[in-house]
């Protein structure tokens, strides 16, 4: 098999995507006289939170996947984050070419979690190979590339946060089912509330509220709640 090798470069964001996109710049280097006529790769990107440290506010925000500090030498596994394909066009000796990475903001997602957990500082990458190389001077072979190829890399914190802004300025993102979401649209037409924003606000004002001394506190379910705040009653 070719002695392939892979480095990444660099990483940006994609100003022109229609969602949020990394495009992680690849290094590919065959031995000087091997001609590459095209490489279908396959890369899958994985977070290895272990090699990097974490301030006191991190590691808050981190706790809800890691559990607590004391417990991070048995939590602190890897993070599966994309995997993604691309074709690499002909090239002899060297070349490089962008890898494109879709991206999402779904708080639901590990990866995501721990990219917004994070103050400053980098994400440490590993990216692991696979895929088929075709090759030769006079015709083409067709090559597995070895399952043993991989690159790391330290991505800043601050280009997944560049990409992040360019599709939610100032927002964050909330997946909700299908029949919460049915009750909340119809507790904002029935109140008239002019935005997303005001009708969670509305709710949690809500829930807010103390509860009488006599009743001690109770939790609040959000269809109860809803309820309330519409001004339904029992039958």
């Amino acid at each position: 098999m070719t002695d392939l090798t892979f480095t990444c470069t660099g990483v940006r964001a994609d100003p022109y995507a229609a969602g949020p996109t990394l495009l992680l710049r690849l290094r590919v280097c065959a031995p000087s006289a091997t001609r590459v006529h095209a490489l279908a790769l396959r890369c899958q990107l994985r977070i290895e939170p272990a090699r990097r440290g974490y301030g006191p506010g991190e590691a808050a925000a981190l706790q809800d996947l890691f559990g607590e500090r004391s417990r991070w030498g048995t939590t602190l596994q890897p993070v599966q984050f994309a995997q993604v394909a691309v074709m690499v066009p002909s090239f002899t000796g060297e070349t490089e070419t962008e890898v494109p990475v879709p991206c999402t903001y779904d708080m639901d997602i590990a990866a995501t979690r721990y990219f917004d957990a994070l103050e400053d500082g980098d994400v440490p990458l590993l990216m692991l190979f696979s895929g088929t190389a075709f090759t030769g001077s006079g015709g083409f072979r067709v090559e597995p590339v070895p399952w043993d190829r991989e690159a790391s890399y330290r991505m800043p914190v601050s280009v997944w946060r560049e990409m992040i802004e360019q599709h939610f300025p100032g927002c964050g993102w909330l997946r909700l089912p299908r029949d919460t979401m049915d009750e909340l649209l119809a507790f904002r037409s029935r109140h008239a509330l002019a935005s997303w924003e005001s009708t969670v606000r509305a709710l949690l004002d809500a829930a807010a509220t103390p509860a009488t001394p006599d009743a001690g506190p109770q939790p609040l379910r959000a269809a109860a709640l809803l309820d309330r705040l519409a001004g339904r009653t029992a039958p």
